[in-house]
């Protein structure tokens, strides 16, 4: 039988600290996946579920993005996979009562895991201005408080339509379709948050946004580097396939302020020799880097490149632009700063540029400790400058890898969430509905909060994810929340969100990944995008956990059929009833999607077509792919402070908790720790052990605290120091973001260490 959920909010101020791990995954990761699902699920429930994930006829994990392969494992899971699962598909269950007994005002006193604990939301509920408590509602009346709201807004931009990386693509597009219908583009999204610096350097260099990749090339390289990226706890299916491409002859780089025990060993849950052999060593040369040093890094290796004379000039006279200006850069490169920014020795940078001159083909994957800087798109634009100088792009088994979180987020950007879409889509939208959609641009994630603050945004509706929790500047998302009008979540669990409202507040439960959904018309499925470009089908098995549960998509058709009238000629109800009927209409306005219903049903479903990696064009500006100069930058430091980065803990995929253990980082029992290199803590005159407040210093003379953290020693680059979000996003001013992507600065905060306030 499944394990109730907590009654008692766990204590998480006190964890207990061990030793790093050097391995990931192997037999305690089965133990630990077994254990969470059967706890959520029972066992039953748990082997028919688990059974389902990843495979041809199933459904897509809840959790990332990273592809299946062509032939899935019949455990075609991970740890944290699991636990997304067991936590969607729980026995746990929300009802009335729970909302009659606990007002808003105490949970919102809870933690965000204690929230996530108590299962599965079962009906629409409102909170009215004034009131205490969420009482339920229809969803009819649901829907017209929504339509009433939207309707007497001076401006369709006085509304903003977020989404989570989990919404299907169907649902995607009704989204943003209804929102264009309204007149808004106001489309903030996941995105913003995280990969938006990679998609602005690489539509600016290689013409697409996305990554040029497929497993098959991984499989094929000769050197891969990851940067920035903790695919053990992150991704960890994307162990299997480094371990594969280690095996096949790859060389594997791995570049971090942290050492992560997934690129370390790698234990493969799915072959005998992981679960009781030592595994695979993974990384060759760990480059333990200065947190924002990437660009220097980078940029030396290029230098490097340059002075070899190793550069594939057929290659950059055909199909770049931009090459002389960048290396005169380049060149002109000062060791020195390069020293200082990575916190490297020059000798450890040779020899990364001797591997890669000796590599025919070399991947870079990345994610968010290179996109959430200042200085996050110049250091996309440098890495995408080293693949070109050696015709690293377009060609098998080499190019551009920026590795995305939420499962279906590329998707969901492909089908128009967007603050910023391109005239070619807007024209595809208004050819084929027939109506003119706004031009101007909308906001993205940061701007929506500042124009919440500012009361030019008065309806706040997310569909999915938990917004308060996922942004910067907390005080600030809170106060900004609390003076709309109506704030709506669309979700399948309770989350912070939920309890930070506006005036009033609804909470519309939803279908998930591994819920059955039935219409009128039969059972549907939906797709997704993986982080490599392929569309693939998803269906659901479970009953759910509620009669009358409505999908995502049935939700955006009826609340647009509400708010636009019986007169909006988009057929609202078939698209509702018959998911056929949205997939035709994709087929129709975005490009790569014909034959959308017929392709989506072949097993594995099929690849977007990718102008740079399928045939060396480039959609550039100039036609070309372009070379860019890039000053070299990095974080400054003060004396007596260190640089933060946020991250996650093992036991956690984004926002979502599922325990209070980083069983890799040593950590049990809680979460507010700080890791610092023990030789830091001595310079600073601190006790590993210690409680400290953290204090955030920014050039504006500001200042932000987080309380109560425990000091921990851990081998972190010098100079650096690691701790979880969301607990550290007040840390983060609303204004401190990337140039040119608007993504916060979630990687780079300059602290400093005060007596815990607390005590």
């Amino acid at each position: 039988m499944p394990k109730q959920a907590p009654e008692r909010d766990p204590a998480q101020d006190d964890p207990e600290v061990g030793a790093p791990k050097h391995a990931a995954a192997g037999l305690p990761a089965v133990g630990h996946s077994l254990r969470m699902a059967n706890e959520q699920m029972g066992a039953r429930r748990t082997v028919a579920t688990l059974l389902k994930v990843n495979q041809h006829g199933g459904f897509d994990c809840p959790g990332c993005a990273w592809p299946e392969p062509d032939k899935p494992h019949t455990a075609e899971f991970c740890e944290n996979g699991a636990k997304a699962v067991a936590e969607e598909a729980t026995e746990r269950r929300i009802t009335a009562e729970f909302f009659a007994a606990h007002p808003v005002a105490e949970l919102a006193e809870r933690s965000g895991y204690w929230l996530g604990q108590q299962g599965r939301l079962t009906q629409p509920v409102l909170l009215e201005e004034g009131a205490t408590h969420y009482t339920p509602v229809s969803w009819e009346r649901a829907f017209e408080i929504v339509a009433e709201e939207l309707r007497a807004l001076d401006t369709p931009d006085g509304a903003a339509f977020y989404t989570s990386g989990r919404t299907s693509n169907e649902a995607a597009f009704a989204y943003q379709l209804f929102a264009r219908r309204l007149g808004t583009n106001n489309l903030p999204d996941c995105s913003n948050m995280c990969h938006e610096s990679s998609g602005s350097a690489l539509v600016e260099t290689l013409g697409v946004g996305k990554g040029s990749v497929s497993l098959k090339d991984l499989y094929q390289a000769d050197l891969i580097i990851v940067a920035g990226q903790n695919p053990g706890t992150n991704h960890p299916r994307m162990l299997s396939a480094l371990e594969r491409a280690k095996r096949a002859g790859a060389t594997i780089v791995s570049v971090n302020p942290l050492p992560e025990a997934g690129l370390e060993r790698f234990k493969n849950p799915q072959q005998a020799r992981g679960l009781v052999g030592h595994g695979t060593k993974l990384t060759d040369l760990f480059l333990q880097i200065r947190l924002g040093g990437d660009l220097a890094l980078f940029r030396a290796l290029n230098q490097l490149i340059l002075a070899a004379d190793a550069v594939d000039h057929p290659f950059v006279a055909e199909h770049c632009h931009g090459f002389e200006e960048f290396a005169a850069e380049a060149k002109s490169t000062e060791r020195s700063a390069v020293l200082a920014a990575t916190g490297l020795e020059w000798s450890q940078i040779e020899q990364l540029a001797e591997l890669v001159m000796r590599s025919e083909k070399v991947i870079v994957c990345w994610a968010m400790g290179l996109t959430q800087h200042k200085h996050a798109v110049p250091t996309i634009r440098e890495v995408v400058n080293f693949l070109l100088l050696r015709g690293n792009v377009g060609r098998t088994g080499a190019g551009v890898c920026p590795v995305r979180g939420h499962s279906n987020v590329q998707g969901d950007r492909t089908m128009g969430i967007f603050e910023r879409p391109s005239t070619a889509f807007l024209d595809a939208l208004e050819r084929e509905f027939d109506f003119a959609p706004p031009r101007h641009h909308g906001f993205d994630a940061v701007e929506s909060i500042r124009a919440m603050r500012d009361g030019r945004v008065k309806v706040f509706f997310a569909m999915g994810g938990n917004f308060v929790a996922a942004t910067p500047d907390t005080e600030v998302t809170e106060a900004a929340m609390r003076r709309c009008r109506l704030t709506v979540h669309v979700s399948t669990k309770l989350n912070r969100s939920h309890v930070v409202t506006g005036a009033r507040a609804l909470i519309l439960p939803t279908l998930g990944r591994t819920d059955r959904d039935r219409t009128a018309k039969g059972d549907q499925f939906v797709t997704v995008e993986d982080s490599m470009g392929i569309v693939h089908s998803s269906q659901g098995r479970l009953r759910p956990p509620a009669p009358g549960l409505l999908s995502e998509t049935a939700i955006v058709c009826r609340l647009a059929r509400a708010t636009l009238g019986a007169g909006d000629q988009v057929p609202w109800e078939e698209f509702a009833a018959d998911y056929d009927t949205v997939r035709e209409r994709i087929a129709r306005v975005v490009p790569g999607f014909t034959d959308f219903n017929a392709r989506v049903r072949v097993p594995g479903g099929f690849a977007l077509p990718h102008g740079p990696r399928d045939s060396r064009t480039f959609p550039t500006a100039t036609g070309k792919a372009n070379f860019t100069v890039n000053p070299l930058t990095a974080p400054e430091v003060p004396a007596g402070r260190l640089l933060l980065q946020t991250l996650r803990s093992h036991d956690q995929y984004n926002t979502t908790v599922y325990g209070l253990d980083d069983r890799y980082r040593g950590i049990t029992g809680g979460r507010r720790v700080v890791l610092v290199n023990p030789e830091d803590l001595a310079e600073l005159g601190l006790a590993e052990g210690a409680f400290v407040d953290l204090v955030s210093e920014w050039h504006d003379g500001s200042e932000r605290r987080a309380p109560h953290f425990k000091l921990v020693g851990y081998p972190v680059a010098r100079g650096g120091a690691a701790a979880y979000y969301p607990e550290t996003n007040v840390l983060i001013p609303l204004d401190s973001t990337a140039d040119i992507s608007n993504t916060p600065t979630s990687k780079a905060v300059v602290i400093r260490f005060e007596p815990d306030s607390g005590q």
